[in-house]
């Protein structure tokens, strides 16, 4: 069975194939989540380095993730089983010509996919996204944490 680390030892929801703290495994032990490899294999590629921004609301958590260049038909948002929310695409290589000459070929292509571990209080059946100026904004709702009843108990005894 292989690991697959957090990107971000210091967010307990981001899930992520690539470890940028490899060097530094002696604590690596603490910041992994176990999954088999297959299940994340081959999935990625360079594209696969989108950023996103999580945000914490009163009513919601935000992600966004810029996209540029990236149409909304290209672009999956699904929700999987344990409240993972999948953020998955692809940017077509552009065509080219028989008589064109690159000089410079520095835009990003190919698959790209990340992995959000959503919070408990997450309303995964609700999570609304839209893509606007190519950046993808995925919306999850969140429900009201109840906060414990507190009952204050009378402390029966006899006197000192």
């Amino acid at each position: 069975m292989s690991i697959i680390h957090r990107s971000n030892i210091f967010d307990p929801f981001s899930l992520d194939v690539r470890d940028p703290f490899e060097a530094i495994s002696s604590f690596s032990n603490n910041t992994v989540l176990s999954f088999p490899r297959s299940n994340f294999a081959g999935e990625t590629s360079a594209f696969a380095n989108i950023r996103i921004d999580w945000k914490e609301t009163p009513e919601a958590h935000v992600l966004k993730a810029d996209l540029p260049w990236v149409k909304k038909e290209e672009v999956k948002v699904e929700v999987e089983e344990g409240r993972v929310l999948l953020i998955s695409g692809e940017r077509s290589k552009e065509q080219e010509e028989k008589n064109d000459r690159w000089h410079r070929l520095e835009r990003s292509s190919g698959k790209f996919l990340r992995r959000f571990r959503l919070p408990e209080n997450a309303k995964v059946e609700q999570v609304k996204a839209s893509m606007e100026d190519g950046v993808l904004t995925v919306t999850v709702p969140k429900e009201e944490v109840k906060k414990p009843e507190v009952k204050s108990i009378e402390i029966a005894g006899g006197s000192n």
